[in-house]
């Protein structure tokens, strides 16, 4: 029979002190960073859970260090930059249009200094924020005035506020579209103030429906750009001139919703054609409303632009001063719509535009030169191939128009457990340090190089693949 004593379970370490776990290299660090207030919170916090759970306290060095990594995490921005390979070039959740450099340096201007927002240098009185972008838009478009929100929502908001509110604007059913972040046509009219009188079906719209819906409760017309939606096959649409011919004769206002908006003819750079802001006041309407940071290129702004006496009035509406845009975006826009006056060079100089045109051939070599760098990272049981894409301009704009393109599909070797393997590379390429955004498609990961423009950026995070959990 054993004659050994029974050993009695450890006592639970005691926890160091407060002050211990600040005295350390790490803390003091933290509080250099953070501030001592902050630091100290944490350490107490993080003393109190060793207290409380069923793991034993380690030594305060330690501790320290796991308060710092905490503060460091909770610190880093969540707005960050990422590598969009995801195919679609103007991706709504990544941001929409990459702005040029001048435009770049515009903002940072506004920011660093005070400007002339709303300051007339010649007169020494108040001046007019629209009207550092209005001239530009004027000369581009052939409007003879316009408006500047912080969206194209918030034009189409602001000009049914304006020129229709308790009056009916007529709508065809093929137009209410809904399109991200459940923006509806018909939501945004009510809280306008304007009554829908919805004509036609969802894939035909006659001159007559128009025609017969108009009455002395009709304030407007309004065709609604379709965005990402399309119906083919056996439709019908009245052309933009027939409705303002219609809105002419009854004396009625014709709102052109564009959408995304551009201000060239996209075939000279062989792309679809979509109407630019000069057709649809050409084609008659008195209000033309568009975004900025889709196919334009450059930051998130809405225009009104068209007849003056009606965007003097969207002017002078209370909703203006809630919707206008602020300084930095102005000047960003300002230098953006500079680079118009030089259509040929837009390729170069405007990067969506940069996007939109690069070559099958360019990006098909970059593919072939990163093959081999992304299989070493990935190790053994997976594949790593360039292959061909077809990218999408994005944003709801040229829906049916894709980009023949060069990318990688990264597949796993194993057939077993393929699709989590795949989620899970996905995940780790979202951690880096510069997170990498890419397709799932068909249990494989597509990487779309169109957005891409330096091969040395992805190439630089390849490393941290190894380090990555």
């Amino acid at each position: 029979m054993s004659t050994q004593p029974i050993k009695e379970p450890s006592q639970k370490q005691r926890p160091p002190s407060v002050d211990a776990v600040l005295g350390q290299a790490a803390c003091r660090l933290a509080e250099a960073r953070f501030g001592r207030e902050l630091t100290r919170d944490t350490v107490r916090n993080q003393l109190q859970m060793l207290r409380e759970g069923p793991q034993s306290p380690t030594d305060a060095g330690t501790i320290a260090q796991h308060v710092l990594v905490q503060l460091e995490r909770a610190d880093a921005p969540t707005l960050r930059p990422v590598l969009n390979l995801t195919g679609t070039v103007l991706h709504t959740n990544l941001g929409r249009a990459i702005l040029p450099d001048v435009a770049i340096e515009a903002a940072v201007a506004a920011m660093q200094s005070a400007v002339t927002l709303e300051f007339d240098l010649e007169s020494g009185g108040r001046g007019e924020r629209d009207s550092h972008v209005s001239g530009l838009i004027r000369e581009l478009t052939g409007a003879e005035a316009c408006v500047v929100v912080n969206n194209n929502a918030a034009a189409v908001l602001l000009t049914l506020a304006a020129l229709s509110p308790g009056r009916e604007t007529i709508v065809s059913r093929g137009e209410l579209v809904e399109i991200g972040g459940s923006f509806r046509i018909p939501d945004i009219m009510r809280r306008a103030g304007a009554k829908l009188h919805e004509v036609g079906t969802t894939n035909r719209t006659h001159a007559t429906d128009y025609a017969e819906a108009v009455s002395t409760r009709t304030a407007a017309i309004m065709k609604v750009h379709p965005s990402n939606y399309r119906i083919q096959g056996f439709t019908t649409e009245v052309p933009h001139p027939e409705i303002a011919k219609l809105a002419r004769e009854t004396c009625k206002i014709f709102i052109d919703d564009l959408g995304s908006g551009t201000l060239v003819d996209l075939t000279r750079y062989g792309l679809q054609r979509e109407r630019r802001v000069q057709d649809a006041l050409a084609d008659g309407a008195d209000i033309v409303t568009f975004s900025t940071d889709k196919l334009l290129g450059g930051p998130q702004l809405g225009i009104i632009a068209g007849r003056a006496d009606l965007v003097r009035k969207c002017a002078r509406h209370p909703l203006k001063r809630a919707l206008r845009a602020d300084k930095i975006r102005i000047a960003a826009l300002a230098a953006t719509l500079k680079l118009y006056r030089h259509p040929d060079l837009l390729p170069e100089t405007l990067p969506v535009l940069r996007a939109f045109t690069r070559s099958k051939l360019e990006l098909q070599h970059m593919a072939q030169t990163l093959q081999p760098h992304v299989a070493k990272a990935l190790g053994e049981g997976w594949q790593v191939e360039p292959q061909p894409m077809r990218s999408q301009i994005g944003s709801g704009a040229l829906p049916l128009e894709t980009l023949e393109g060069f990318g990688l599909v990264i597949r796993r070797a194993a057939h077993e457990k393929r699709g989590a393997a795949i989620t899970s590379l996905a995940s780790k390429l979202r951690r880096l340090s510069m997170p990498v955004i890419g397709r799932i498609h068909d249990n494989a990961l597509h990487l779309d190089l169109r957005c891409l423009d330096r091969l040395e950026t992805l190439l630089s995070l390849l490393p941290e693949l190894e380090l990555t959990p």
